[in-house]
């Protein structure tokens, strides 16, 4: 590439960033998720309007990275617990919600006379739904850690191990290409499957504990490393026969049981979010608006089964398995929309030539629908719920049963006392509440502590207090107190900035030194200043002049 071209390329992406930043503030306004923005914005720059932009291998590397860090991120939140947790409601739910969705749209698109293939991807298409998207809005609106919440990213991690299964289908189709000796084609690559399983296992066993106890020693080169793993994990599978996005998610899944898995994760999704971008815009700026045009009436279609019937589907299940139609109805708007995984499958079908850009054009019209008008529903789904539930009724049983035994039965991480820092006046703090009757969970920052402390009763796990992404991942909701004991202020008040946008109702405290004292005091949710040296030079004092041979006695003792 000449230094003309480069510099054009440059310029080429500066104008595609600043023109996404305009649209995504407008997409923010509106309450809409960016990936209806980034889409945007692939149209309007694309050959159909402006024709600004055209695809080129740079973009399309970008792209290919950010499918498989959003394949590696969505591995490492595979959270297999919850699936227990919930027992069999997130498995009925998510299996049997992909099962009727598939088959009711498959039954559709050939009534509607499309081909054989291209049913079969739309049907797939139809029946993933965003884990993404969900857990934003259900974590903006403070009920990720409800029932409903719970039992939603319940089945949609069901959905996503789903996705991965029908990826691993389709690479394998892919191979066999004209082959007839399809049957042939697949069991060979799930031998290669079970022998990069088998890799992985290993992995897990014998070298990545003990390589990430070195390498977390620095932030910056834990999240290089953790970009390094996904993506060669990702060429790898990509060259013995599977898709990348199989191998980007297993290597989500190998350190998903690492207790780096949410400083990781929290730090990862900015850079997740940037590169799926040119995914989307690339999308975008494929599609030709004159042939979505002629299948408008077929997407309506589609959307109005995906928001209307989805949700219906949840609710006959969860009813039938004696849950109150609230709680059946909150969890089903979940799969009101498509997901960004539809996108992907789609891009994929086209690539292994399966599908026409038709049948992707069309799946992406149906995701801006679904995704656009179920962000409403999701928002409001309160006040739908109030208008809408007495015609409800049919789909919960007279005497529903299953509320009480899930929510005393969630497993949910419980902390009174959420405490940063784990050194000395840490470690004294934590037995010293833990000697109370106090549930504590400690958050610590260096690696060897969780290494030292991962036999102790207490739990710790690794991650940083100005990390606003990470504060997510914890049971801040029935938290009594948070307390740091780290002495430095800009920690301190990062970390009390971003206890507040997460809407924290309990207490808090924080060390410092005297000098900042009063300057943290004045921050107002900040309820108590531990002055842990000043604090205990007074209690010595006193100890010395009024108890001297109590004093004595302790300190021969200690």
């Amino acid at each position: 590439m000449s230094e003309l071209e480069h510099a054009a390329l440059f310029g080429e992406f500066a104008m595609m960033l600043g023109i996404a930043v305009l649209v995504g503030l407008v997409a923010v306004r509106l309450k809409q998720p960016l990936i209806v923005a980034f889409i945007a914005v692939g149209v309007l720059l694309g050959p159909t309007f402006l024709g600004l932009v055209e695809p080129n291998p740079a973009m399309e590397l970008l792209a290919e990275f950010g499918i498989a860090l959003l394949l590696f991120v969505v591995g490492l939140r595979l959270d297999l617990s919850l699936i227990r947790t919930m027992g069999p409601v997130a498995l009925a739910t998510g299996l049997g919600q992909i099962t009727f969705t598939a088959t009711f749209v498959f039954l559709i698109t050939q009534l509607l006379g499309m081909d054989l293939v291209a049913s079969l991807y739309v049907a797939a298409a139809m029946s993933f739904s965003s884990t993404i998207i969900i857990v934003k809005l259900l974590s903006d609106k403070r009920e990720i850690d409800s029932l409903h919440g719970r039992i939603a990213i319940g089945f949609l991690i069901v959905q996503d191990i789903m996705v991965v299964l029908t990826m691993i289908v389709i690479t394998a189709a892919g191979a066999a290409g004209e082959n007839s000796m399809l049957a042939g084609e697949i069991l060979a690559v799930l031998a290669k499957g079970l022998g990069l399983l088998v890799g992985i296992g290993l992995l897990m066993r014998y070298v990545l504990p003990w390589l990430l106890q070195d390498v977390a020693r620095s932030t910056e080169l834990l999240v290089l490393f953790s970009i390094a793993f996904a993506v060669s994990l990702a060429a790898f599978s990509d060259w013995i026969g599977f898709s990348m996005e199989v191998g980007a998610f297993l290597a989500g899944v190998a350190l998903a049981s690492t207790p780096f898995r949410e400083a990781i994760g929290s730090r990862l999704v900015s850079v997740r979010d940037f590169l799926l971008l040119f995914f989307f815009i690339l999308l975008g700026s494929q599609l030709d608006m004159e042939s979505l045009g002629l299948q408008v009436n077929t997407a309506l279609l589609l959307s109005v089964f995906v928001l209307v019937g989805n949700p219906l589907i949840v609710l006959g299940i969860m009813g039938f398995m004696g849950f109150r139609r609230r709680t059946s109805f909150l969890s089903g708007l979940a799969v009101a929309q498509i997901s960004e995984f539809s996108l992907i499958l789609a891009a994929l079908g086209v690539s292994q030539g399966h599908i026409g850009d038709d049948t992707l054009g069309l799946i992406t019209l149906v995701a801006l629908i679904t995704i656009g008008s179920s962000t409403y529903m999701i928002l409001y789904s309160h006040r739908i719920f109030e208008v809408i539930s007495p015609l409800l009724k049919p789909f919960e049983r007279h005497k529903p049963f299953q509320e009480e035994r899930l929510q005393d039965s969630t497993g949910e991480t419980r902390a009174d006392i959420i405490l940063f820092g784990l050194g000395r006046f840490g470690e004294q703090l934590a037995t010293g509440f833990q000697a109370e009757g106090q549930n504590v969970l400690v958050v610590d920052f260096d690696p060897m502590v969780l290494k030292a402390w991962q036999h102790h009763e207490i739990p710790v796990i690794y991650g940083d207090a100005e990390d606003p992404e990470f504060l997510k991942s914890l049971p801040l909701h029935n938290a009594q107190w948070v307390i740091s004991t780290m002495p430095e202020q800009r920690v301190n008040q990062t970390l009390i900035r971003g206890l507040e946008e997460e809407g924290y109702q309990g207490r808090i405290a924080v060390t410092a030194n005297r000098s900042d004292s009063e300057r943290l005091l004045q921050m107002k949710v900040t309820d108590l200043v531990l002055l842990p040296y000043h604090e205990a030079a007074a209690q010595i004092v006193y100890r010395l002049l009024h108890s001297p041979e109590e004093g004595h006695v302790k300190a021969a003792e200690g």
